[in-house]
């Protein structure tokens, strides 16, 4: 049994909705194991602009510093995406969040169940085995860089900075991870042409010597990105920077057959963040057909990763395996046979997952 404080932060749009969801798990969890978790709620995003004109209050970052972990929802609204201008935007939260945790290691499973298999516009016998654990490197890069609107306005640069002391805390991890799986890794860069993917390579090269029975492979980031639709059973372990990893887990989401079902990590040296890969979705807010699996799979890896409760985390992931195969399904991962009394809204498919507990 173990005693242990969560910091929920559901932020903007469908947030909310499933990050209710997946607190909902953890609670039955801990009913269920004689856990005692205490939650506290926090602000970021579009919602703490509005409360405070802060994307990220100072109390919110306090709350999630003194937690054991955060469950954490998404940031993003509209009216920011219609207006560039903005100087102040939900995302501004999200990317100081990551920074002032020392998040620098996110971490995506692109793991497939059987039964959605013909959720992806890929073809099954591609797809069937598949199971890929992303690394991408999340406080360097072309995010953090210096960046400026030059020749009065007419031109702008972003940086893509890359220190060696941040691709080898990385590295290490990725490599620890491999270790525990297929020993395979895939560093990927872009070392043909740029000076920070260069020094990426050396970095991970080094870091390979003290992991000898891992077998580590080089690819570029544009032939990583088809070699991940043709074959997607050929990748173990990946580790990337920031922006290349940005675009590849969200193609390899595709190969899951939606957003909705890819749970993260966000990790570092203190306090983990645990949250679903998807947006805000601000076109489906309200309306209850959020699929609030991805946020219950990061529930699932947050019990893993911070709390080291292993049982408890594959009991929740068999639990949504469960409720797949019974053939309940939200919109997004239904298909044309899907019949109308197995099609549910986020918190009826929350409750099925809730009775496997």
């Amino acid at each position: 049994m173990a005693t242990k404080h969560i910091a929920v932060v559901p932020g903007d749009g469908i947030g909310k909705e499933v990050t209710a969801v997946g607190k909902k798990v953890l609670e039955k969890i801990a009913a269920k194991y004689g856990h005692t978790f205490t939650y506290e709620e926090a602000l970021i995003g579009h919602v703490a602009i509005e409360a405070t004109g802060d994307p990220l209050p100072a109390d919110s970052l306090e709350i999630m510093r003194n937690s054991d972990a955060v469950l954490f929802g998404a940031v993003g609204h509209p009216k920011y995406d219609n207006d560039p201008s903005a100087k102040v935007r939900p995302e501004q939260g999200l990317l100081k969040m990551r920074k002032e945790l020392g998040l620098y290691a996110n971490l995506r499973p692109i793991k497939l169940f059987d039964e959605l298999l013909d959720a992806s516009s890929i073809k099954p016998e591609i797809l069937r085995g598949a199971d890929i654990l992303f690394f991408r490197e999340l406080t360097g890069d072309v995010y953090f860089g210096k960046r400026e609107r030059i020749e009065d306005g007419e031109a702008a640069y972003d940086t893509m900075i890359y220190y060696k002391y941040e691709v080898e805390r990385i590295a290490r991890k990725a490599f620890e991870a491999a270790m525990t799986r297929g020993k395979k890794l895939m560093s990927v860069d872009k070392a043909n042409v740029l000076e920070s993917s260069r020094i990426w390579r050396e970095t991970v090269l080094e870091v390979a010597k003290d992991y000898p029975e891992v077998e580590l492979e080089h690819q570029f980031v544009d032939a990583a990105a088809m070699l991940l639709i043709k074959d997607p059973r050929r990748f173990d372990v990946v580790v990337t920077g920031n922006l290349f990893g940005d675009i590849l887990t969200d193609e390899a989401s595709q190969i899951a057959g939606s957003m909705g079902m890819l749970a993260s990590a966000s990790v570092g040296d203190g306090t983990g963040v645990y949250e679903p890969i998807h947006g805000s979705a601000h076109d489906i807010t309200g309306k209850g057909l959020a699929n609030p699996m991805a946020s219950v799979l990061s529930a699932a890896l947050l019990l893993d990763i911070s709390f080291g409760m292993k049982q408890e985390s594959l009991d929740v992931i068999n639990a949504v395996d469960a409720v797949l195969k019974a053939g309940f399904r939200t919109r997004d991962i239904a298909n044309a046979d899907t019949p109308a009394d197995k099609l549910l809204g986020t918190d009826t498919i929350g409750e099925e997952i809730l009775n496997r507990l």
